[in-house]
């Protein structure tokens, strides 16, 4: 059999694991030279634990300021009032404390202030669409870091999802350097997120290790060190899950996402379950971190016939060896006790038509192992998760 294919390595210089995120940061933060360090901070973590407060005692006088007001789906309104605050207070440092919102507000700030990008309208002709992934970006003159809180994953690719509210519509934005320059992995930092969002980002990370494994271009490294990741995922959602103060497994589900990223990290190519879910976050208002666990097993019965093998790697990898990919992840689903059909979000046949449109404007549409042609496919596959 003919093996063909190229890995890229991203434009990221560390993971850094198994210190406290205060002391980790303080030390990046010298070794890079920062002086004027600004955080965007998850609320939870900023108003009612003390983990916030301890990075800024660490950063001491490097502390420029922070921010604490993403709302989820990362608006366009509010990623340019943070990069205008930003520009003011100086910083030459960004760093996203929180969940996948919080990274992605801390991705495009960077390129609103490299643009002097102070009104939502100013990142009209950016946004990554099927012929074109890269908007004419300048490179950033300051870099991010990130210390996430959840699981989806998000920290390890350089693109951003970005909500237009004005037209209910979520938007990639990508620049290689978008890449955050280094990420902190703080398993203490992950006890205060709520348990849903917990389990549910996992499965988002999951995502991305499937859709790296099924792609249409694949790569012998992705595809053992995705497998790898969906194993680690696997097994820590399950035992935090019983056990949420277990923190060797919240760690082990932390690894488990930097692993299952390493795909989209590296440009292989995802499918409709990134194009389908980025629509139900933008249009539809459904949760990011549930999207994966409504709609991964019928994408999976959709693109069988065109990844076969790859499924097969799949549910060994979920603890099912010799059972259907798709049954075997809904399985899991229903273990850790998440929505299985879109409509326990709240989406419902009347909104198909809208969301199949919708979808077609995705980069990720195109790149779907089983070819999607029209909009009618994914209302296919949208039916087979009603």
């Amino acid at each position: 059999m003919r093996v063909v294919g190229s890995h890229q390595y991203p434009s990221m210089e560390s993971v850094i694991y198994g210190k406290p995120a205060a002391e980790a940061l303080r030390e990046e933060a010298e070794r890079l030279g920062a002086k004027r360090v600004y955080l965007i901070a998850s609320r939870t973590l900023n108003t009612t634990t003390d983990e916030i407060e301890k990075i800024r005692k660490g950063l001491g006088d490097r502390h420029a300021a922070t921010f604490d007001g993403v709302p989820q789906h990362t608006t366009r309104d509010v990623v340019t009032q943070i990069a205008r605050q930003a520009s003011e207070a100086k910083a030459d440092l960004v760093v996203a404390i929180g969940g996948g919102s919080v990274v992605d507000a801390a991705k495009i700030v960077l390129m609103c202030m490299e643009h002097e990008i102070f009104e939502p309208a100013g990142l009209d002709g950016f946004e990554t669409t099927p012929d074109r992934r890269f908007g004419p970006f300048r490179t950033p003159k300051v870099r991010m870091i990130a210390i996430p809180s959840t699981l989806s994953g998000g920290e390890y690719n350089s693109g951003a999802l970005v909500t237009d509210t004005s037209r209910k519509l979520k938007q990639i934005f990508n620049h290689p350097m978008m890449m955050p320059r280094s990420i902190i992995l703080d398993p203490a930092i992950t006890r205060y997120t709520p348990e849903k969002l917990w389990l549910g980002s996992g499965t988002r990370a999951m995502d991305h290790g499937i859709e790296a494994i099924c792609s249409s271009r694949p790569n012998v490294l992705v595809d053992a060190v995705c497998q790898q990741g969906l194993r680690y995922l696997h097994e820590g959602l399950l035992r935090t899950k019983a056990n949420p103060d277990d923190e060797a497994a919240r760690l082990r589900c932390q690894l488990g996402s930097w692993l299952s990223a390493f795909g989209l990290q590296s440009r292989v190519p995802m499918g409709a379950s990134h194009a389908i879910g980025h629509v139900l976050g933008g249009t539809c208002d459904v949760p990011h971190y549930f999207c994966t666990a409504v709609m991964m097993p019928s994408v999976l019965r959709y693109n069988r016939p065109a990844t076969e093998a790859a499924q097969q790697a799949i549910a060994a990898a979920l603890g099912a060896p010799g059972r259907d990919a798709s049954e075997a992840f809904a399985g899991f689903i229903a273990e850790l006790g998440l929505p299985r059909r879109l409509a326990d979000v709240g989406v419902g046949e009347d909104r198909f038509e809208l969301i199949g449109r919708n979808a077609m404007l995705s980069i990720f549409t195109r790149t779907n192992p089983q070819p999607i042609r029209e909009p009618g496919d994914v209302v296919k596959i949208l039916k087979l998760a009603a």
